[in-house]
Formats: C-alpha cells, structure tokens, sequence
C-alpha cells in the first residue's frame, strides 16, 4: 500500500470515528432526561465539532474528488463540484424535514418548527454562498483597478490576498462569465416563482396555536415543477466551459488523490456523503435544543444552520479566489451551480412536505436572495468589463 492512500485511508477513519461520536455519543446527551446543562453544552460541541472538523473536512474531499474524478470521466468540473459542496445544505434540511414528519402525527407544532428550520437552512444558505462570492469577486475587481494585491479581509493577513488579473498565469474565458450570469439569472427566476407560489398557494389556514402571524408553505405540486426547471437547468448548463483538458493543469496545491485509482475517489466520496449525513442530522436536533433553550425564533435558528450547510461551497470559493492559476472563473460558475442544486434540495424537501415559513421571515429571506443576485451578477459583469478593455 503506497504512502499515498494509506494517508487518505487514514484522514477518512479519522473523519469517520468523529462522525460516530458526534451521532452515537454527543447526540445521546440530548435527550430530555438529562440535566439541562449538559444538552446545551452537548449541543453546542456537536455544533462546533460538526462545522469546523466535519462538514469542513468532507467539503474537501469532496472539493479534491470531484476535480480529479472530473479529469478522469470528461465530465463537467463546476457541475460536479457543486454537486459535492451543495450536498451538506440538502442534507441539513432534507434532515430537518425526516423529524418535521416522524413527529407530526403527535407534535404538530414542533413538526413545524423543525419544517421552519429546513426552509431557512436550504434557502438561508444560498444568502451567505451568493453574498460570500460577491465579495471575492467586488475584491478581486478592487485589486484589478488599483494594480496591487489586496486582502480577502482587510488588515487579516492570514485570510490571503487576491492578485491583479496581470499576473495571473491563467485567466478565466468570457464564456465562463456569461455562463456563471446565465445561470444567477435561472436561479432569480426559479427563487422568484417559489416566493410567489407560497404566497399565492400556500396560505396556511389554521397554523398552530402557538405560532403568531401568516404561516405559508410550499405545495408538493409547485415543487414538483421547481425540482424539474432546477434539473433541466443542471442539464442545459452541464458542459464544462474549459477547453481542452486544462483543468488537469491548473491545479492549486497538490491534490492528493491525483495519482490514486477511481475506487479510491468513490470509497472516499462514499465515506463523505455517510459523515455528512450522520453529521447533520446531529446538528438539527442540537440546533432546536439551543433554540428552545434560549428562545430563538426558528427561522433565525434555520438561517444560521444554513451557514453550516454552506461552509463547503465557501471554502472552495475562497481558495479559487485567491489562487493565481485562473480559478475564479470556476469559482463563480461553481457558486452559482450549487445554488441551482440547493433549490433542487429544497424542492425535494418540501415535496417530503418540510418547507414552512413565516410571513416576515419568507420576505427577508427572498429579498436578501434576490439582492444579491444582483450584486453577484453585477460584479461579475464589472469583471467581465475588466477583461475587454484590457484587450
């Protein structure tokens, strides 16, 4: 066995014995027969562990894979990159929704706080992945105006440095900007529509006694429209828009399952996808512990759960962004890409009959979608400008 793989078979047992702990140790302790302190503090260690070891950890395999799987198959590398780093936002709210409807029959209304926690947790995380991205690419178009290397964050060093495009050994192709704004204005469009089915269609009329406001929800019948756009979408966009096989070539740091054989990159994909799903599934129940203890409104517990599904797709676009070898074009169409899939998710959710939201939190989420949208498509555009005037 090569130094190679038995690193990698290393790294997943790691991951593995810490998803095993999270969902058959720590998520035991929040059972409501233990003292109150212990479930919170338990809660907030299956938050921590998950997010920062876990869900990070199986974004990189997934993030390293799919690149290499990609060279191997000929398949689209944006696609299946999104693919990957969408995964833990589904996961998270196609969990959430499995408990919304195991305790319906007996606990109507927590069913639909656990429904409120998967809607904002799929449709919360598209704002942070779009408004994330936006600000990587209004960085980079800053270090393209001014010639000089400018902080991801300003005055922190160690979050790393996006360059001019000038010095760039590899730049991104008009086809990838006009393609990644292709695909931002799919995703308006689909989020529009499903923002103006649940009001149109949805209208819960006797929502539980202890929920305050209009309560709206998306039918099966929309989502089932929602999930076929959102593949057609997927579809259309499918090919890769890399000539040749460069991506092969360019390549940020060394990837180590590069030289390893195609059962390895399954094996691992395979251990990710179980980690994630267990992972997640802890990380739901910890979540409405930490909001019913402190009286969290749901829907604010579900957005910032949605932050933990998107850390995947954040990550990837950071490292893309600040690596010199042209990834950034791969960064925006990626972004976009997974936003796609994660409304997929969503659709899948609510069609399990788990997308639930209230009537001021439906606006703010929808909204803040839609805005920046708009901003992404825009700086993208400024980027886009850069290139031609520099011809």
């Amino acid at each position: 066995m090569s130094k190679s793989i038995r690193k990698i078979l290393s790294n997943i047992f790691i991951l593995l014995a810490s998803t095993i702990a999270l969902r058959f140790g720590l998520l035991q302790l929040l059972d409501t027969s233990f003292p109150l302190y212990v479930r919170v503090v338990s809660s907030v260690a299956i938050l921590f562990i998950g997010a920062i070891f876990v869900l990070t950890r199986c974004a990189e395999i997934i993030e390293e894979t799919t690149e290499v799987l990609s060279e191997k198959t000929h398949l689209a590398g944006g696609l299946l990159q999104s693919l990957g780093t969408a995964f833990p936002d589904m996961i998270l709210g196609v969990s959430a929704a499995f408990i919304s409807l195991s305790i319906r029959e007996t606990d109507y209304a927590r069913s639909i706080d656990f429904a409120i926690i998967a809607a904002a947790a799929t449709f919360g995380s598209n704002i942070y992945n779009i408004g994330h991205a936006a600000w990587c690419i209004w960085r980079q178009n800053l270090a393209n105006s001014t010639g000089q290397a400018v902080d991801m964050i300003p005055l922190v060093k160690a979050a790393g440095q996006l360059t001019p495009m000038k010095d760039h050994t590899r730049k991104p192709t008009y086809r990838e900007f006009n393609t990644a704004n292709r695909v931002l204005i799919s995703l308006t469009i689909i989020t529009t529509l499903i923002a103006v089915a649940m009001v149109l269609l949805g209208r819960v009329s006797s929502p539980p006694g202890e929920f305050s406001g209009d309560l709206y929800r998306l039918t099966a019948p929309v989502a089932y429209f929602i999930f076929i756009l959102s593949v057609l979408i997927l579809i259309i966009f499918r090919k890769t828009e890399r000539v040749g096989s460069e991506t092969a070539v360019i390549t940020y740091g060394e990837n180590q399952f590069r030289h390893n054989s195609i059962y390895i990159l399954w094996f691992a994909l395979l251990c990710a996808a179980v980690s994630i799903f267990l992972t997640a599934e802890s990380m739901v129940n910890a979540i409405e512990v930490i909001s019913t203890t402190a009286q969290i409104p749901y829907v604010i517990a579900g957005t910032l759960a949605g932050i933990i599904g998107c850390l995947g797709e954040m990550l990837v676009v950071h490292k893309f962004s600040i690596n010199p070898n042209g990834r950034i074009g791969d960064a925006i169409i990626g972004v976009s890409m997974d936003n796609i899939i994660t409304i997929t998710g969503a659709s899948v959710v609510a069609i399990m009959g788990g997308i639930f939201l209230g009537g001021s939190s439906l606006i703010i989420i929808f909204v803040l979608i839609l805005c920046l949208n708009s901003v992404l498509i825009w700086q993208i555009s400024d980027l886009k400008n850069f290139f031609l005037k520099s011809r």
